[in-house]
């Protein structure tokens, strides 16, 4: 596979950054930030762009890849719907759309939440913008597409929040996230994500929207 990697430089994307370089499955990494993520790998080509509505002129270097693992995405407390769309949907099928004009042969894998709202018709505003995105997605024509819909997320390899606060919230929560982790399906952390997100696109999955019991399954199996 040769990956791209969007959000490297929040915890989500990094944690499939730093998978993606320990698996052989894995090629090439073609990261896309506004700001360096800085990892130094023979892997590892970064791209440094500034307009995340208008990715057009990267489209000749996209036509190298065939996975897309879009990690970004940010919280929607204090936000109006409007600002939401814009950064959740605009934003993603900005470069989705890119992607496929690149190569509408690849695969891609796009990180939404537990509780999304596929009927898009919901009362909860965020719930029902992540579900517009993911039907955009699924909708698009891509080879093959997945919306991933972890719940809560365990850092691990030294992975990190971009908030200090966050990860303060992070370091108090492990004691109960490791007494939690054999019995609860609420649970993940980026690791097992990151590795269900890598097999999901190298042996395919038949559900498309990947729950937390799916994560898991995924996480586990290999040779699926």
């Amino acid at each position: 596979m040769n990956a791209i990697i969007l959000g490297s430089t929040g915890m989500v994307g990094k944690g499939v950054l730093l998978e993606c370089l320990e698996d052989h499955r894995v090629s090439r990494v073609l990261l896309i930030n506004r700001r360096p993520v800085g990892i130094n790998h023979p892997k590892v080509t970064e791209i440094i762009h500034q307009d995340f509505f208008d990715f057009t002129p990267l489209i000749p270097v996209l036509q190298d890849f065939d996975v897309c693992f879009f990690c970004l995405g940010v919280s929607s407390v204090g936000m109006k719907e409007d600002q939401y769309k814009r950064i959740t949907y605009d934003l993603t099928l900005s470069f989705a759309r890119a992607f496929y004009s690149a190569n509408s042969n690849a695969v891609f894998l796009y990180i939404s939440g537990t509780g999304t709202d596929g009927t898009e018709k919901g009362r909860i505003m965020w719930a029902r913008v992540k579900g517009m995105t993911e039907n955009a997605i699924l909708s698009m024509g891509f080879r093959d597409a997945y919306a991933f819909r972890p719940g809560y997320i365990q850092p691990m390899k030294g992975v990190r929040a971009r908030s200090n606060i966050v990860n303060v919230l992070y370091v108090l929560f492990k004691p109960v996230y490791w007494i939690l982790k054999p019995f609860s399906r609420a649970v993940t952390n980026s690791v097992a994500l990151a590795k269900a997100m890598i097999n999901a696109a190298d042996k395919g999955y038949d559900e498309k929207v990947v729950e937390m019991k799916d994560i898991g399954i995924l996480a586990r199996n290999n040779s699926i």
